[in-house]
């Protein structure tokens, strides 16, 4: 069976789960609103390819820390349903169940920490995630990281291990991606896929005879 992966944020949803879980803590007043203002620069620079992802991280895995898991599970529940759900796009629905219908194997690969991709990959029935994995002692997030970020050569490491570890191989891969931040995976994949993809990924795409689609 051919391995087909998926990024997740802007590839199969219509919009950046991490950028919308700080907006929705902000929103319900648990963070500050200079919390946004980070959020909005980490994203911005994100998009230019100049993301600190260790510093992100650290950033972004603190609320996790200040909080119990039960009210961080409640929180997540809302947040699935008020910042999720309408971003779910029906194309992207049509050609995960295309792939799952050739009997092929489904992934989810996202730099986004597991808290907030777990549930949205199972909705979309991808029974595979290799996500960004925050640290856990003692049933709480300590606000690290637990082993590589699943971020750019991270993905291609972390990736190398689940091959590993599953006993499976490239041959005939896909691997969809919408950000030039995945330009390492894609380049190893048999089918690679730029997907309503940013200019550095299009621009790349065309000089590589790469298809491009839209799932919007």
């Amino acid at each position: 069976m051919s391995l087909v992966i998926f990024d997740l944020d802007n590839t199969l949803i219509g919009g950046d789960s991490d950028y919308l879980w700080s907006q929705f803590l902000t929103e319900e007043g648990i963070i500050g609103p200079e919390h946004q203002r980070e959020n909005q620069r980490f994203y911005d620079e994100y998009v230019a390819g100049a993301l600190d992802i260790n510093e992100f991280l650290a950033f972004q895995l603190a609320p996790l820390a200040t909080h119990d898991m039960q009210t961080l599970l409640s929180w997540r529940e809302r947040f699935l349903s008020e910042k999720i759900a309408p971003i779910m796009l029906p194309s992207a629905e049509k050609l995960i169940k295309k792939h799952h219908n050739n009997g092929e194997t489904l992934l989810i690969i996202t730099a986004t920490n597991r808290f907030v991709t777990a549930p949205i990959a199972e909705r979309l029935g991808i029974p595979h995630l290799i996500a960004t994995e925050p640290e856990i002692s003692n049933g709480q997030y300590t606000g690290k990281v637990a082993g590589t970020p699943s971020f750019r050569e991270g993905k291609v490491e972390r990736l190398n291990l689940w091959l590993k570890e599953t006993g499976r191989n490239l041959d005939g891969s896909w691997f969809y991606s919408d950000s030039h931040n995945d330009l390492p995976l894609l380049g190893l994949v048999t089918h690679p896929v730029a997907v309503d993809p940013d200019k550095v990924l299009q621009q790349h795409a065309k000089d590589n005879y790469w298809p491009v689609i839209s799932l919007r």
